[in-house]
Formats: C-alpha cells, sequence, structure tokens
C-alpha cells in the first residue's frame, strides 16, 4: 500500500525559459513481504499512458533507491528532469502524480492520480529609484518591471496588470515595510513617485500567483542629502 509521495520537498516546481529541473520524488509504501521498488512520474491529460491521451515527465531512467524504515516500509526516492521547452504557458498548474509500489514478493499496486504537484512560470522583478543622490523632501520616481517566462517563446515577458507593493528599509534596517501598492501596467512596468526623507533602500514586491511565484526585486540605495 502506497502511504506518501513527496514532489521536490512539497514545493511548486518553477521553470525559467530553458535551464532544466532536476526534481526529486519520493514513495513511501508498506507491504508484509517488504518493498522492492517504486516508481513515479508526473503527468497532465485525460490519461496517465503518453501513448493516449497524456504527457508526462518520466524518471531518469535508474531504478528508485529504496530505503527500509522498516521490515514492510520504505521510502524509495528517484529524479525527474523537467525541461520548460516541452511546456506550454497554460502548463503553469496542477499537475497529477502517479505512483507504483512493488512488494518483496512481486506484489504491484499503483495509482494513476496520487497526489499533485504545481508547476509555475518563473518571475523577475527589477526596480530603479532616481534621481540618486535626492535632496530631501524632494521628489523620487521609482520604475521596474515585473515579468515572467515565457515558455512558448523561450523569453521573459512583462507580466501585465499585476498589483505590485513598493516597500523600503532604511539604512541600517534589516526590515521592509510597505509604502503603497501599484498596479503594473499591461506590459508589466511599474512607475510611481514617493517622497524623499531619509537614507535607504527600495524595492518592488510581488506576492505571486498560483501560475507565478512570489518575487522581490533587490533594494536600490537611494543617498538623501
Amino acid at each position: 500500500m502506497i502511504s506518501k509521495t513527496v514532489v521536490n520537498s512539497g514545493k511548486p516546481i518553477v521553470l525559467g525559459t530553458t535551464a532544466t529541473k532536476k526534481v526529486t520524488v519520493s514513495v513511501t509504501a508498506s507491504h508484509a513481504s517488504g518493498i522492492q521498488d517504486a516508481l513515479s512520474y508526473i503527468w497532465k491529460g485525460r490519461d496517465s499512458n503518453p501513448n493516449l491521451y497524456g504527457f508526462g515527465f518520466h524518471p531518469d531512467g535508474e531504478t528508485a533507491n529504496c530505503k527500509a524504515a522498516n521490515a514492510t516500509t520504505s521510502t524509495c526516492t528517484l529524479t525527474i528532469t523537467v525541461d520548460p521547452g516541452y511546456l506550454w504557458n497554460a502548463d503553469a498548474k496542477s499537475w497529477r502524480v502517479y505512483a507504483a509500489a512493488w512488494g518483496k514478493d512481486g506484489n504491484f499496486t499503483e495509482k494513476d492520480t496520487f497526489s499533485s504537484v504545481r508547476f509555475q512560470r518563473l518571475s523577475k522583478l527589477d526596480v530603479n529609484a532616481s534621481p540618486e543622490p535626492v535632496k530631501k523632501g524632494g521628489t523620487l520616481t521609482v520604475t521596474g518591471k515585473l515579468s515572467r517566462a515565457n515558455w512558448e517563446t523561450g523569453t521573459y515577458k512583462g507580466y501585465a496588470t499585476q498589483d505590485v507593493k513598493l516597500q523600503f528599509r532604511k539604512k541600517n534596517s534589516s526590515t521592509y515595510t510597505t509604502v503603497k501598492t501599484v498596479k503594473g501596467s499591461s506590459t508589466g512596468t511599474l512607475k510611481t513617485t514617493v517622497k524623499a526623507v531619509e537614507d535607504g533602500y527600495w524595492r518592488w514586491s510581488f506576492a505571486g500567483t498560483a501560475s507565478t511565484p512570489a518575487v522581490n526585486a533587490t533594494g536600490d540605495f537611494v543617498d538623501v542629502r
């Protein structure tokens, strides 16, 4: 009996435009005779069989590495390489996880959809605050752009009309505070103005969506004189 599967340490699989990613999958199963081997793969569509109505990423050809917890239960680990070159943008969603296990007596059990894992399109966020330096009380213009991987073109494209927080961190502080929320343009660009009060770092912060992970821009330091 299969009791648990864990894909990518329980986190979404986040992919950029070209780089493949090796994902660890573990299957925990029990049988009176002990566990000999296990199999798991990630798939989408109407059927787990890729020759019918499905598509999936399968293990990298190796036998599962099974470690026994006791005489009947083992956790078996496999590695799956996922490649964004095979993905459509619409694939940034929940995928199904197939799992199977073999007892040492040859007994076999499987389930097409034991669990699920989410694929996400890698996000990027940049920031620029100007002028630098700026007079105290003067107007500071903060710009930036939120973009994410477009798997169909192999490029990064602006993520349109998303709410993004503008945050500030004082020079000698380690904590950012939110100043305002700005909605991005149809091309993902961001722009707003604030009053310069003291030295510190400005950044944009995006909370993420189901298809796109959260991301923070690297803070841009502004010297206020």
